[in-house]
Protein backbone atom coordinates (compact mmCIF):
# COMPACT_ATOMS: atom_id res chain seq x y z
CA UNK A 1 0.00 0.00 0.00
CA UNK A 2 1.29 3.35 -1.01
CA UNK A 3 1.80 6.11 1.78
CA UNK A 4 -0.81 8.19 0.83
CA UNK A 5 -3.46 4.96 0.91
CA UNK A 6 -2.11 4.19 4.23
CA UNK A 7 -3.02 7.83 5.59
CA UNK A 8 -6.57 7.69 3.83
CA UNK A 9 -7.38 4.86 4.64
CA UNK A 10 -5.68 3.95 8.31
CA UNK A 11 -3.33 5.83 9.68
CA UNK A 12 -5.34 9.43 9.19
CA UNK A 13 -7.98 8.67 11.62
CA UNK A 14 -6.08 8.25 14.59
CA UNK A 15 -2.77 10.14 13.57
CA UNK A 16 -3.92 13.35 16.00
CA UNK A 17 -4.53 10.62 18.94
CA UNK A 18 -1.28 9.12 18.11
CA UNK A 19 0.68 12.49 18.36
CA UNK A 20 -0.33 13.68 21.45
CA UNK A 21 -1.66 16.41 23.37
CA UNK A 22 -1.88 19.33 20.19
CA UNK A 23 -0.95 22.28 22.41
CA UNK A 24 1.60 20.43 24.70
CA UNK A 25 3.27 19.11 21.20
CA UNK A 26 3.09 22.47 19.49
CA UNK A 27 4.82 24.35 22.95
CA UNK A 28 7.84 21.76 22.36
CA UNK A 29 7.89 23.14 18.82
CA UNK A 30 8.04 26.29 19.85
CA UNK A 31 10.40 26.10 21.99
CA UNK A 32 13.20 23.77 19.58
CA UNK A 33 12.23 27.00 17.21
CA UNK A 34 13.14 29.78 19.86
CA UNK A 35 16.26 27.79 20.84
CA UNK A 36 17.78 27.69 17.15
CA UNK A 37 16.60 31.49 15.83
CA UNK A 38 14.54 30.09 13.91
CA UNK A 39 12.47 33.12 13.29
CA UNK A 40 11.33 35.20 10.08
CA UNK A 41 13.89 37.78 9.02
CA UNK A 42 13.21 38.80 5.78
CA UNK A 43 9.98 37.38 3.00
CA UNK A 44 8.41 35.70 6.57
CA UNK A 45 7.50 32.72 3.95
CA UNK A 46 7.82 28.98 5.65
CA UNK A 47 6.87 26.42 3.69
CA UNK A 48 5.73 23.08 5.58
CA UNK A 49 6.05 19.40 4.09
CA UNK A 50 4.20 17.02 5.41
CA UNK A 51 2.16 19.45 7.50
CA UNK A 52 0.06 16.86 9.29
CA UNK A 53 -2.35 18.31 11.60
CA UNK A 54 -0.60 21.82 12.03
CA UNK A 55 2.05 21.32 14.89
CA UNK A 56 5.40 22.73 13.25
CA UNK A 57 2.71 24.90 11.18
CA UNK A 58 1.03 26.56 14.23
CA UNK A 59 4.45 27.08 16.05
CA UNK A 60 5.65 28.69 12.93
CA UNK A 61 2.74 31.24 12.50
CA UNK A 62 2.64 31.90 15.97
CA UNK A 63 6.54 32.73 15.46
CA UNK A 64 5.94 35.52 12.21
CA UNK A 65 6.43 33.13 9.23
CA UNK A 66 3.39 33.27 7.16
CA UNK A 67 3.48 29.45 6.25
CA UNK A 68 2.12 27.32 3.22
CA UNK A 69 1.34 24.04 4.87
CA UNK A 70 0.96 20.67 2.20
CA UNK A 71 -0.31 17.63 3.26
CA UNK A 72 -1.95 15.28 1.03
CA UNK A 73 -4.16 13.71 3.46
CA UNK A 74 -7.77 15.58 3.66
CA UNK A 75 -8.50 14.44 7.21
CA UNK A 76 -5.12 16.16 8.90
CA UNK A 77 -5.90 19.05 6.48
CA UNK A 78 -9.38 19.70 7.93
CA UNK A 79 -7.64 19.40 11.35
CA UNK A 80 -4.84 22.28 10.76
CA UNK A 81 -7.40 23.60 9.32
CA UNK A 82 -9.08 24.04 12.34
CA UNK A 83 -6.20 24.24 14.65
CA UNK A 84 -4.29 27.03 12.69
CA UNK A 85 -7.56 29.27 12.83
CA UNK A 86 -6.49 33.27 13.00
CA UNK A 87 -3.29 32.41 12.28
CA UNK A 88 -1.57 32.89 8.24
CA UNK A 89 -1.16 29.59 7.09
CA UNK A 90 -2.33 28.57 3.54
CA UNK A 91 -3.32 25.32 3.68
CA UNK A 92 -2.35 23.12 0.62
CA UNK A 93 -3.43 19.38 -0.18
CA UNK A 94 -0.52 18.91 -2.54
CA UNK A 95 2.86 16.59 -3.22
CA UNK A 96 5.82 17.57 -1.11
CA UNK A 97 7.79 16.24 -4.64
CA UNK A 98 6.30 19.51 -6.04
CA UNK A 99 8.15 21.67 -3.78
CA UNK A 100 9.72 23.23 -6.35
CA UNK A 101 6.17 24.70 -7.47
CA UNK A 102 6.64 27.23 -4.64
CA UNK A 103 9.70 28.75 -5.84
CA UNK A 104 8.07 32.13 -6.85
CA UNK A 105 6.99 32.79 -2.93
CA UNK A 106 10.44 32.95 -1.90
CA UNK A 107 10.74 31.08 1.08
CA UNK A 108 13.25 31.77 3.72
CA UNK A 109 12.42 28.53 5.63
CA UNK A 110 11.56 25.20 4.73
CA UNK A 111 10.51 22.55 7.18
CA UNK A 112 10.08 18.94 6.68
CA UNK A 113 9.45 17.30 10.25
CA UNK A 114 8.40 14.08 11.40
CA UNK A 115 9.81 11.54 9.78
CA UNK A 116 8.15 12.35 6.58
CA UNK A 117 11.11 12.43 4.49
CA UNK A 118 11.27 8.48 4.59
CA UNK A 119 7.96 8.35 3.26
CA UNK A 120 9.66 9.10 -0.42
CA UNK A 121 9.82 6.26 -2.39
CA UNK A 122 13.73 6.11 -3.70
CA UNK A 123 16.57 7.58 -2.33
CA UNK A 124 16.47 9.39 -5.51
CA UNK A 125 13.71 10.82 -4.87
CA UNK A 126 15.20 12.29 -1.38
CA UNK A 127 17.97 13.59 -3.08
CA UNK A 128 15.63 15.55 -5.95
CA UNK A 129 13.48 17.07 -3.37
CA UNK A 130 16.36 18.48 -1.13
CA UNK A 131 18.14 19.95 -4.26
CA UNK A 132 14.71 21.32 -4.45
CA UNK A 133 14.31 22.84 -1.18
CA UNK A 134 17.73 24.32 -1.88
CA UNK A 135 17.12 25.93 -4.89
CA UNK A 136 13.67 27.56 -4.00
CA UNK A 137 15.43 28.88 -0.72
CA UNK A 138 16.45 32.65 -0.65
CA UNK A 139 19.82 32.96 0.37
CA UNK A 140 20.50 32.31 3.99
CA UNK A 141 17.89 30.78 4.16
CA UNK A 142 17.20 27.81 6.25
CA UNK A 143 15.74 23.46 5.51
CA UNK A 144 14.73 21.70 9.09
CA UNK A 145 14.66 17.97 8.63
CA UNK A 146 13.75 15.31 10.97
CA UNK A 147 13.68 11.81 10.12
CA UNK A 148 14.17 7.82 11.60
CA UNK A 149 17.41 6.18 10.54
CA UNK A 150 16.21 3.00 9.55
CA UNK A 151 20.08 1.90 7.61
CA UNK A 152 19.93 0.11 10.87
CA UNK A 153 17.88 -2.73 10.96
CA UNK A 154 16.42 -4.10 13.99
CA UNK A 155 16.28 -7.97 14.57
CA UNK A 156 14.10 -10.50 16.85
CA UNK A 157 10.85 -9.08 19.20
CA UNK A 158 12.95 -5.23 19.07
CA UNK A 159 11.36 -5.03 15.33
CA UNK A 160 7.27 -4.97 17.89
CA UNK A 161 7.34 -1.46 19.36
CA UNK A 162 4.27 -0.45 21.44
CA UNK A 163 2.99 2.87 20.35
CA UNK A 164 0.26 4.52 22.39
CA UNK A 165 -2.43 3.22 24.82
CA UNK A 166 -5.48 3.91 26.53
CA UNK A 167 -8.59 3.09 27.78
CA UNK A 168 -9.88 2.55 24.05
CA UNK A 169 -6.84 2.37 21.93
CA UNK A 170 -3.32 0.09 21.25
CA UNK A 171 -0.95 1.23 18.75
CA UNK A 172 1.96 -1.39 17.68
CA UNK A 173 4.36 -1.14 15.38
CA UNK A 174 5.61 -3.44 13.63
CA UNK A 175 9.04 -3.58 11.45
CA UNK A 176 9.83 -5.86 8.56
CA UNK A 177 13.46 -4.67 7.30
CA UNK A 178 14.34 -5.39 3.12
CA UNK A 179 17.37 -4.16 1.50
CA UNK A 180 15.81 -0.82 0.55
CA UNK A 181 12.74 -0.34 2.46
CA UNK A 182 11.20 -1.06 6.04
CA UNK A 183 7.82 -2.11 6.01
CA UNK A 184 5.81 -0.65 8.66
CA UNK A 185 2.65 -2.40 9.69
CA UNK A 186 0.04 0.09 12.32
CA UNK A 187 -1.46 -2.44 13.95
CA UNK A 188 -4.67 -0.84 16.07
CA UNK A 189 -7.05 -2.64 18.54
CA UNK A 190 -9.86 -0.43 19.29
CA UNK A 191 -12.56 -0.97 21.70
CA UNK A 192 -15.72 -0.85 20.42
CA UNK A 193 -19.32 -1.51 20.96
CA UNK A 194 -19.24 -5.27 20.03
CA UNK A 195 -15.47 -6.11 22.02
CA UNK A 196 -12.06 -5.30 21.08
CA UNK A 197 -11.38 -4.75 17.17
CA UNK A 198 -8.55 -4.80 15.06
CA UNK A 199 -7.02 -2.68 12.27
CA UNK A 200 -4.20 -3.38 10.17
CA UNK A 201 -2.38 -1.56 7.12
CA UNK A 202 1.26 -1.62 6.30
CA UNK A 203 3.43 0.83 3.83
CA UNK A 204 7.31 1.40 3.08
CA UNK A 205 9.65 3.72 5.06
CA UNK A 206 13.14 3.87 2.82
CA UNK A 207 16.29 3.15 4.46
CA UNK A 208 18.48 6.41 3.81
CA UNK A 209 21.02 7.46 6.90
CA UNK A 210 21.83 10.43 8.60
CA UNK A 211 25.28 10.26 7.01
CA UNK A 212 23.75 10.11 3.06
CA UNK A 213 21.25 13.15 3.91
CA UNK A 214 24.16 15.20 5.10
CA UNK A 215 26.42 14.21 1.95
CA UNK A 216 23.33 15.12 0.02
CA UNK A 217 23.13 18.92 1.83
CA UNK A 218 26.17 19.33 1.21
CA UNK A 219 26.43 18.96 -2.10
CA UNK A 220 23.63 21.08 -2.23
CA UNK A 221 25.79 23.70 -0.99
CA UNK A 222 24.18 24.27 2.20
CA UNK A 223 25.96 24.31 5.23
CA UNK A 224 25.22 21.88 8.51
CA UNK A 225 24.60 24.03 11.80
CA UNK A 226 22.86 21.81 14.17
CA UNK A 227 23.03 17.25 13.53
CA UNK A 228 21.33 15.75 16.47
CA UNK A 229 18.80 12.92 17.74
CA UNK A 230 15.62 14.43 19.42
CA UNK A 231 12.70 12.75 20.79
CA UNK A 232 14.48 9.60 18.75
CA UNK A 233 14.48 11.61 15.52
CA UNK A 234 17.53 12.40 13.55
CA UNK A 235 17.31 16.52 13.44
CA UNK A 236 18.98 18.57 11.23
CA UNK A 237 18.94 22.57 10.46
CA UNK A 238 21.00 23.43 7.21
CA UNK A 239 21.66 27.14 5.90
CA UNK A 240 22.03 28.10 2.36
Amino acid sequence: MRVKEHYDNHLGDFYSWMAGDFNAKQKEQTQFFETHAVKPTSTQIAIDLGAGHGIQAVALAKAGFKVKAIDFNQQLLRELTRNGKGLSIDVIEGDIRQVSNYAEVSPELIICWGDTLTHLETEEEVRQLLQDCAAVLIPDGKLILSFRDYSNALTGDNRFIPVKSDETKILTCFLDYSADYVRVTDLLHEKTEKGWEQRVSSYNKIRISSRQIVEILQQCGLTITFNEIMNRLLTIIAKK
